[in-house]
């Protein structure tokens, strides 16, 4: 019998594109992928997998607890890989209430349920932002080790749902681990995000907004070396472990912007500076070092990662457009 991953918020950019990784590679394995299709969600992406027979897709809210746990008890999952979260920051300062409900009471669902049905593996997927800011020494990194000290709604709810993680396998023995990544980009990625939306931006000779002076700076990280790191830790990974996942890229947002602008050979004129995000945090980096001693590397240079993404969403330029027309929430009815 083939064993069952449940992904949740498979429907999002990190988790649609782990689906669709997991889906092709491990034919071993059933892939669940559960999503509530909120406006990130979209299963337009997985149009191509759709029909594999080791590839079903569950609507739920991972916040319901009788809906969750009647799933788990159906399924019996082996193994959880957990996306699902509200991920914008600037949706978290305009309405905090709805990132502690989806991601801290929909993790402590999750975790309910997994410790009742005895899962193999429980992996929380979360983010370098829970450890707060870098200054700019260049010198300096995030490691497992630095503290979590979250700046905003979104990175504190994240963090509070990383503790829950950890509470659950100090008291209840539940095998799980924590990766934390640095900014994501590549296919798929939701066109309100920095990278999608200036490329979108630039390809329609609209201006593009950037933050305060735009000298804030991410370690940037193509999706799909996060997707191997992910299959890795969930393979490989020390049950109780948190594991740091960097792309080695560190740039400014505003080079991230000047970098698309110029691949698309447009003026720098469309840059338009606006009043700066609140807790607008400068710096993040991630020294991977120890998921690197696991046998994980970034196969992806951001130079060659950028100029392929640029290509894809002009290749797809349908699959956007139909994303900020809204379009695509209407695939799943349909």
């Amino acid at each position: 019998m083939k064993k069952k991953i449940l992904v949740t918020g498979g429907a999002g950019f990190i988790g649609g594109n782990f689906v669709r990784f997991m889906v092709n590679k491990h034919s071993d394995y059933e892939i669940y992928n559960l999503d509530l299709l909120t406006y990130a969600g979209d299963l337009t992406k997985h149009r191509d997998i759709e029909s594999e027979s080791n590839y079903h897709f569950v609507k739920a809210d991972i916040s319901d607890r009788e809906s969750i746990s009647a799933l788990f008890e159906k399924e019996q999952f082996d193994y959880v890989v957990h996306f699902a979260a509200e991920s914008h920051v600037d949706r978290s300062i305009t309405n905090p209430e709805i990132f502690v409900v989806t991601n801290v009471l929909g993790t402590q669902v999750l975790l309910d349920a997994a410790k009742t049905n005895n899962i193999t593996k429980f992996v929380h997927v979360s983010t370098d932002e829970v450890y707060g800011e870098l200054d700019f020494d260049p010198s300096t990194f995030f490691t497992e080790e630095t503290p979590l000290q979250p700046n905003s709604p979104y990175s504190a709810s994240k963090a509070s749902s990383d503790l829950l993680v950890r509470a659950y396998a100090e008291t209840f023995n539940l095998p799980v681990n924590i990766t934390r990544c640095s900014n994501n980009y590549g296919p798929y990625h939701f066109p309100e995000k920095l990278i999608p939306l200036t490329i979108s931006r630039v390809v329609n000779d609209q201006k593009v907004p950037v933050y305060g002076d735009g000298e804030n700076i991410r370690d940037w990280l193509h999706v799909l070396d996060h997707c191997a790191a992910i299959d890795l830790v969930l393979h490989e990974g020390i049950n109780g472990e948190v594991y740091n996942v960097g792309g080695h890229n560190e740039r400014t947002n505003l080079e991230v912007v000047k970098t698309i602008i110029n691949t698309l050979d447009k003026s720098e004129n469309l840059i338009e500076f606006v009043e700066d995000r609140l807790g607008h945090d400068k710096r993040y980096a991630i020294d991977p070092t120890k998921l690197e001693q696991l046998g994980w590397k970034p196969i992806y240079t951001f130079e060659t990662g950028i100029a392929q993404t640029i290509q894809w969403y002009l290749d797809n330029k349908e699959w956007w457009e139909r994303i900020i027309s809204g379009e695509y929430q209407e695939y799943f009815e349909k």
